[in-house]
């Protein structure tokens, strides 16, 4: 019996198609790859508190570090997935694929030598707005740190161009590489012998975003065979209908980076504690969720877009809709897991001086709550990569709209009779929502085909 078992699991699993098998094997990659990084970023967190505790100088690098970030990587993010579709579109037209990555990075570098210098010349009127109730010490270390790391800003595209390179050729040694920044600021940190010098923290970050880049670059080069000079040019015919999606799905972006300050206008209605015991079960959520969305939304998103690519519209929603359901029982599975280790986690990683165990009971309830949007979520990361292969972008950003007021009105209503808890199960129930809009679009609208391709090019709306 047992071996008659055996068989039969053996020939199903034979009997599955081939993209189905190179989605998995890149998502368990992927999810390997994705621990490791979190593993790091937490001993280069722990670094830096052993080195310069709760100082002016970490609020210094912290501030930095986000102005440093912020445009170019709210720009990358949305590059990253209009990039990957059209790399595999262009994959029978080399030069044209050649030129136009040039072109990305040659604008790319421009606009983040630019916003990084005018961050440096315009900190004075900045601090201001940003900083005001931070010392005078502080903003002046902010203001050296910004110029310091420069490489950061400018670095950010590249890294973004040769990520969607790899992917685009089915290699994710990217995401493996996204740990070297913190790996460079672990040893400088470590290494360091003043507890007060910026220096480490600075040439650390820097010096690390160099190594990643160039060594994403070389292994992006070795896969497509491209040497993708950077100039600054838009002459590739790619870019009108680049900048166009890009300007649909920034608003979708912005949209979604809404939820959080929403949330913490609505727990402020709480009282005193309610916003900080948000963000500690934030914090808990965010892992629970970028663990499984990273790994599957890149191993799903070249596959689609190369299945598209071969014009086979109907096997590329049926490999999603397949993997959307596989991830929302993974995201089912995992949340009932993380439901039952709660408490012994949240106990574990903060119950230490100030923090109580009201405080730790509080945290386990509203991560509890926040659990509820987790298998919702990964079903949907999954149907977002097949949007952004089909370039749907208007449809991901009208699902952006539709999830963000569901989440408003659930809020209004649900904070009235759950209080405080209230606020996670209007997540939940918006991210319900937004995946049942995807579910619906995909199995009854009809396929979609952009104006261009049917102008005969290849370009995403």
């Amino acid at each position: 019996m047992l071996s008659a078992a055996v068989q039969s699991v053996r020939r199903r699993l034979g009997g599955v198609h081939q993209d189905h098998k190179r989605i998995a094997r890149s998502a368990v990659v992927l999810l390997a790859f994705v621990i490791l990084g979190k593993c790091i970023g937490a001993s280069k967190e722990m670094a830096i508190a052993w080195r310069y505790g709760i100082s002016g100088t970490v609020d210094a690098y912290q501030l930095a570090l986000t102005l440093v970030t912020w445009l170019p990587t709210m720009l990358t993010n949305v590059l990253s997935v209009l990039l990957i579709p059209a790399l595999v579109s262009l994959k029978d037209d080399k030069s044209e694929q050649n030129g136009f990555i040039g072109e990305l990075e040659g604008v790319g570098l421009v606009i983040g030598l630019a916003s990084c210098l005018l961050l440096w010349l315009g900190w004075p009127y900045m601090a201001e707005a940003v900083g005001s109730n931070l010392a005078e010490s502080t903003r002046e270390i902010c203001r050296h740190m910004i110029i310091g790391m420069l490489p950061v800003g400018v670095l950010t595209f590249t890294i973004c161009i040769s990520s969607a390179r790899l992917q685009a050729s089915g290699k994710h040694i990217n995401t493996l590489l996204e740990c070297v920044p913190a790996i460079g600021l672990l040893v400088f940190v470590l290494g360091a012998q003043d507890n007060t010098s910026i220096w480490p923290l600075v040439v650390g970050t820097s010096l690390g975003f160099v190594v990643q880049s160039a060594w994403l670059r070389v292994l992006a080069r070795r896969a497509d065979s491209m040497p993708a000079l950077p100039r600054v040019s838009t002459r590739a015919k790619q870019w009108p209908a680049t900048i166009r999606s890009m300007g649909t799905l920034t608003i979708g972006s912005v949209v979604a980076g809404l939820w959080l300050p929403v949330d913490q206008y609505f727990m402020a209605q709480q009282g005193d504690g309610a916003i900080a015991t948000l963000g500690y079960a934030n914090r808990l959520l965010s892992l629970v969720l970028s663990m499984g969305a990273l790994a599957i939304t890149r191993a799903t998103l070249p596959i689609l877009a190369e299945i598209l690519h071969r014009g086979d519209h109907e096997r590329a929603r049926s490999t999603a809709l397949k993997w959307s359901g596989i991830m929302t029982a993974v995201g089912l599975i995992g949340g009932v897991i993380a439901y039952v280790l709660a408490p012994f986690v949240v106990k574990l990683l903060f119950q230490k001086g100030a923090f109580t165990a009201d405080d730790t009971i509080a945290v386990t309830t509203l991560f509890r709550y926040g659990l509820l949007q987790v298998p919702f979520y990964f079903g949907m990361c999954v149907l977002v990569q097949l949007f952004a292969s089909e370039t749907r972008y208007r449809a991901i950003t009208v699902f952006s709209l539709i999830g963000f007021g569901t989440k408003i009105a659930g809020n209004i209503i649900l904070i009235r009779f759950f209080g405080a808890q209230g606020v996670l199960l209007a997540t939940g129930i918006g991210a319900f929502v937004v995946l049942a809009c995807y579910i619906f679009w995909t199995r009854f609208a009809p396929p979609f085909v952009a104006p261009e391709a049917k102008a005969g090019t290849d370009t995403p709306e």
